[in-house]
């Protein structure tokens, strides 16, 4: 939280620019003493401004402000370095929304693992015209989630994060499942 930080100066202090006729007043030098000691956190935060809109460098709860700012696609539970890396993707993410890779890279943002997509679109060209549609007639979407230890509500935020990143007319479904674990011998 930025606040009252004991024992910060401030970067322009008060008692400096005051006329010359009040540099040796005690009184007046020790009552903007008091205002710098108030004023002095608001003028690091303007000093420091654009390292508050880097993701990377942004403290903690301003980076969650900022996702919500951004539109990223966090719910509040992920850790740091997750929450971080969706804040920088925000922009690239609303270009691709609705596209597969813009699904994925979506999914892989707030769950840290890669979902598995099919679909019934495709794409084609043809030398003849009145050729053959790709794809399947009825537009589906299905995204399947591999998690190590799935919990009850990683369902829920996986149709909430689908609904939101998948293309507007596709009816989608979703499935949670835990991960296969591999045996060493």
């Amino acid at each position: 939280m930025r606040g009252s930080v004991d024992g910060l100066g401030s970067s322009a202090p008060l008692g400096a620019m005051l006329p010359a006729v009040f540099a040796d007043d005690d009184l007046a030098q020790r009552f903007v003493a008091g205002l710098d000691e108030v004023m002095a956190p608001i003028l690091n935060v303007l000093d420091c401004l654009p390292a508050y809109f880097d993701p990377a460098l942004a403290p903690v709860d301003f980076t969650r402000w900022l996702a919500d700012w951004v539109g990223a696609e966090t719910d509040g539970t992920e850790p740091e370095p997750r929450l971080r890396a969706a804040v920088a993707a925000a922009a690239y993410l609303h270009r691709v929304r609705g596209t597969r890779h813009g699904l994925a890279e979506a999914v892989r943002l707030a769950f840290g693992v890669e979902p598995e997509i099919t679909e019934s679109g495709g794409a084609t060209w043809s030398a003849r015209p009145l050729g053959p549609f790709p794809g399947e007639r009825r537009p589906y979407l299905h995204v399947t989630l591999r998690l190590p230890a799935p919990g009850p509500a990683d369902e829920h935020r996986l149709n909430a994060l689908v609904a939101a990143a998948r293309p507007a007319h596709m009816p989608y479904t979703v499935t949670v499942t835990a991960a296969e674990r591999i045996q060493e011998r």
